[in-house]
């Protein structure tokens, strides 16, 4: 099973990867900040596979709540403030 969990942390970086290039080359100023949002819940998991693989998964449930809130509070507030500011879709 630490081999799952391990094969599956491997992916999910990958996909983190992915992710982060969009983040940071997006085309638009969504993009990157839906990129940042996706990097954030796939860290959230992240820090679930490791706390299965080092069989401590209590400490590392509370640190990916911690990340899950700290990530939707930032993407709100960075998506409100380009709402304000009146950013548009297509720039």
């Amino acid at each position: 099973m630490q081999n799952f969990f391990l094969g599956a942390s491997l992916l999910l970086c990958f996909f983190i990867l992915l992710c982060m290039y969009r983040g940071v080359w997006g085309p638009t100023v969504f993009d990157r900040v839906i990129g940042a949002g996706f990097v954030g819940t796939k860290t959230a998991i992240l820090l679930l596979l490791i706390g299965f693989i080092y069989r401590r998964i209590d400490m590392f449930v509370d640190l990916a709540l911690v990340y899950s809130v700290l990530n939707f509070i930032s993407t709100l507030i960075v998506s409100r403030y380009f709402i304000k500011k009146g950013v548009h879709l297509h720039q």
